[in-house]
């Protein structure tokens, strides 16, 4: 039998790890952490085909979804498959979703168009004064980062015999060993998936890559009545330009002029607002994008507040308490590209880079790669 070790027990190094053992390679995973608490953990649960181009990437997070799903079935681990809303605020919003629809539905992706009042019937939560329509994809799921990480990792361990070792930050990786601590451990295969932690290993490697990292920041609320559901994912008009798949639409480069002109300090901090629900009825709020190779440890409270300000603008917050805020940090290829895939020595192998899109890509990327080396 073939072994193989993972550095990293984030969403990439799990995904390559499941890759691995279904394919029969026995499996070990080192992580640093008593347990994963990097970007894997830090951001809204969704998993989010809608943002991802026809072709390859949407297929992957089509692939992904499907092995979530029968992962987390397996697993009992809680999702959500409540599809995602797409609000317009204005005319010019309004717009690019109905261009949106037209070419999503021509391409046979499964959307439809909203009216106002036929958003106010079938969710919660929205503000009446503001909306004209909107956008919903049946393709988009929610689970909880912060349960369903640690939930994989103890599934995979019990399903497939994966070897976790936790607290073992890796020091190097040579000719098939992986040097950690005073210990090391031989393979046939090594993979990388280190996150934003990618100089430790390789570190000339990952100079001469276009890579960079991004900073975002997330709040948690809750709302004081206890059954309270929003009933699907909420985007606000901001994140058309955010996702690449929304290209699609014409009218979207004026749409951007005009938030050039009117939200200057959003653009400036990438910010775009979204809201996911979890099984704890939690709303998880965000996000801001800030880039660069480090960051000041200290969230901005101006940040957040333009989060909560937009955020208004289609969701109704007035009984919202927070609960927590923070922040995430991953790696972020600034030349367009979706991942990094290399062989920087004999049967070692780096996966990284795929940016703000892990939930949604990672177990298809995974078992591509893993099916191309096997």
């Amino acid at each position: 039998m073939s072994r193989a070790i993972v550095i990293g027990a984030g969403i990439v190094g799990l995904a390559t790890a499941r890759a691995l053992a279904t394919r029969g390679v026995a499996v070990t995973v080192l992580e640093r952490s008593a347990r994963a608490v990097g970007a894997s953990i830090r951001n809204f649960g969704m998993i989010w085909p809608i943002g991802q181009p026809a072709g390859k990437l949407y297929d992957r997070a089509l692939r992904s979804r499907e092995i979530w799903k029968d992962l987390a079935d397996q697993a009992g681990i809680w999702y959500d498959p409540c599809g995602s809303l797409h609000i317009a605020c204005n005319e010019d919003e309004w717009t690019v979703l109905q261009e949106l629809e037209a070419s999503f539905k021509e391409a046979g992706r499964p959307v439809s168009l909203l009216t106002s009042g036929e958003m106010l019937t079938r969710f919660n939560g929205l503000n009446a004064q503001n909306l004209i329509g909107g956008l919903f994809s049946e393709t988009e799921m929610i689970l909880d980062p912060r349960s369903a990480i640690a939930a994989v990792a103890g599934f995979l361990s019990e399903k497939y015999g994966v070897h976790f070792i936790w607290n073992a930050g890796v020091t190097s990786v040579e000719s098939n060993k992986v040097k950690f601590g005073e210990k090391s451990m031989d393979a046939d295969l090594v993979f990388i998936c280190s996150g934003a932690d990618f100089e430790t290993l390789y570190p000339e490697v990952y100079r001469q890559l276009p890579l960079t990292r991004c900073k975002l920041q997330m709040m948690r609320f809750v709302h004081p009545d206890g059954q309270f559901r929003v009933g699907t994912s909420l985007c606000g008009g901001l994140s058309l330009i955010h996702y690449e798949s929304f290209r699609a639409a014409p009218s979207l480069p004026s749409l951007k002029k005009k938030y050039q002109d009117e939200l200057p300090d959003y653009l400036r901090l990438g910010i775009h607002v979204m809201v996911a629900q979890n099984d704890q009825l939690e709303l998880t709020v965000g996000d801001s994008h800030e880039y660069g190779t480090t960051f000041d440890p200290f969230d901005q409270a101006a940040i957040n507040q333009l989060i909560i300000d937009y955020l208004a603008r289609f969701a109704d917050t007035r009984d919202w308490k927070l609960l927590q805020s923070w922040h995430g940090i991953y790696p972020k290829l600034t030349d367009g590209g979706t991942e990094i895939f290399l062989e920087p020595a004999k049967n070692t192998y780096i996966i990284n880079g795929v940016g703000g899109a892990g939930m949604t890509l990672s177990f298809g990327l995974a078992e591509e790669i893993v099916s191309k080396i096997l």
